[in-house]
């Protein structure tokens, strides 16, 4: 589309001042250029591009360009400073209503994010703010949150380069990223989760191994803020449960959150099934870290004593010392699932470092 037409009115008295200083060589005022200021930050206002109102300028200056002493070198050169002058004082008014929009736009932005992720404003309000920056909350957003080994604020290297690896691959409008606690925060439509991926594979590499949590989609206002709590909780398991998976999707550890639902039914597990290994030399922590590793290795003993850095028959012996001192084989099908479960509330609980 060709550029719109812009008026003679930012020119201002810019040919009286290019005539009144071919006649008597003179700078301009401090009246002058700030009125060059203020057409600047009028014309970046209103929505004009700066070369185009150089160009504007330009043009200006080969129609008003004084004919009497044109070849004179002495009147040459004042004019030109002169034009030096004005369009320097026009580009630093435009470009300080352009810094000023952009910090507004930002806290704008900023703000709306917040109450995006914490449930704040009226819903019909924040539909409406949502819209400006390309989002329908009418439609499933999920949220995924990055957590490294610092903490991030949006002027750090780290947000900025995740922000442009994005920015290089999608439309700017597909997606919201600041940062929040510390961590950074993305949000996508939920019919598109292969920016949450990459965002997720772009913040793991930026934050020096860092881990990633995605929340499901949901719909609405409340949605994003459903999507950003599974998210954090998703953090939090897995710190509690010792989970090494540096992308994880709330999705898949749904079974976390149920088992936790009824602590003190889950308190009540642990102390019953893995209270007795209170017992053991060393206290419970060893024999609880190889059911843990036993478990995790799909009970096969031999894999489980290479995790462990163990002799199958050391490993062995600990299984027998578990089953003595809780009545409960691991091996036996009967048993397991009833340990692997008190297992998992452990960890979830923070036994045996915390009292039950």
């Amino acid at each position: 589309m060709p550029e719109p037409e812009i008026p003679d009115e930012y020119l201002g008295d810019y040919a009286r001042i290019l005539g009144e200083v071919a006649a008597t060589g003179r700078r301009l005022t401090r009246d002058e250029l700030e009125n060059r200021r203020a057409l600047g930050r009028k014309a970046a206002e209103a929505g004009f591009q700066l070369r185009a109102l150089v160009g504007l300028h330009l043009a200006a200056t080969r129609t008003a360009w004084p004919s009497a002493d044109a070849t004179d070198p002495a009147t040459t050169d004042c004019v030109l400073a002169a034009v030096e002058q004005c369009v320097d004082a026009f580009a630093e008014g435009f470009e300080r209503a352009q810094r000023l929009t952009v910090r507004r736009e930002e806290a704008a932005r900023r703000e709306f994010i917040d109450d995006l992720l914490y449930g704040r404003s009226d819903l019909g309000r924040l539909a409406e703010r949502a819209t400006r920056f390309g989002m329908r909350l009418s439609r499933a957003h999920a949220v995924a949150v990055a957590a490294g080994p610092q903490a991030y604020t949006e002027s750090d290297t780290v947000p900025r380069q995740v922000e442009s690896a994005l920015l290089a691959r999608f439309d700017g409008r597909e997606f919201l990223l600041t940062t929040k606690d510390g961590r950074l925060v993305c949000i996508a439509p939920g019919s598109q989760p292969d920016v949450l991926r990459y965002f997720a594979k772009q913040a793991h590499a930026a934050t020096d191994g860092g881990r990633v949590a995605v929340g499901r989609p949901h719909r609405g206002p409340g949605g994003v803020v459903q999507s950003y709590d599974e998210a954090l909780v998703a953090l939090d398991l897995a710190e509690r449960m010792r989970l090494d998976d540096p992308v994880l999707y709330a999705a898949d550890l749904l079974v976390y959150p149920v088992l936790t639902r009824d602590r003190q039914a889950m308190a009540d597990l642990v102390r019953s099934q893995l209270g007795p290994l209170q017992q053991a030399r060393g206290g419970a922590e060893p024999l609880l870290k190889t059911l843990s590793a036993y478990f995790d290795a799909g009970c096969v003993a031999a894999e489980t004593a290479r995790r462990l850095a163990l002799s199958v028959r050391a490993l062995t012996y600990r299984l027998e010392r578990v089953h003595q001192l809780t009545g409960s084989d691991p091996s036996d099908p009967m048993h397991r699932y009833t340990l692997q479960t008190a297992v998992i509330g452990a960890r979830l609980l923070d036994w045996p470092a915390r009292e039950l």
